[in-house]
């Protein structure tokens, strides 16, 4: 198998793995938030932050650097889609340090406040939709390589 094609599909999964746990976090792990209690949220938050890292580091970082990987050495059809993929990504990045770091960082110091809870939930919504952007773009490229094979 061509180093691409693996590299296709480490970026997929990697893609699809952190799709679909953050549709769990928007959906179901953000708003239960406010239901943990005053008096013991601020330890919640910091063994949060710390459970999550553990859990999101490695394939935050695989996407990112499969991606760059990606655009490297494509040499087949729909580079312009990988550019966006790549592009969206680094959004990602970049809406996690502007946005979600930064709330979780208050959660921790102060405990729970409402308004960075709120903020936290609503600007997550740009990580939620980009990477579903993201998998579909990869299952797209992924459908049409195989289709194209036989």
């Amino acid at each position: 198998m061509k180093v691409e094609l693996v590299i296709l599909v480490v970026n997929a999964f990697s893609t699809w793995f952190m799709t679909g746990l953050i549709w769990f976090v928007q959906i179901v792990h953000y708003p239960l938030f406010d239901g943990i209690g005053a008096e013991n949220f601020q330890p919640y938050a910091n063994r949060h932050r710390h459970l999550t890292s553990l859990v999101v580091a490695g394939p935050m970082l695989t996407e990112i650097s499969s991606s760059v990987l990606l655009v490297a050495f494509w040499s087949r059809a729909y580079t312009w889609l990988l550019w966006i993929n790549l592009a969206l990504v680094i959004a990602i990045w970049i809406s996690t340090a502007l946005c979600s770091i930064p709330c979780h960082e208050k959660l921790c110091a102060g405990g729970f406040i409402p308004a960075t809870h709120q903020w936290l939930v609503l600007s997550n919504w740009s990580r939620t939709c980009l990477w579903t952007v993201r998998s579909l773009i990869l299952a797209f490229v992924i459908c049409k390589l195989l289709t194209e094979a036989n």
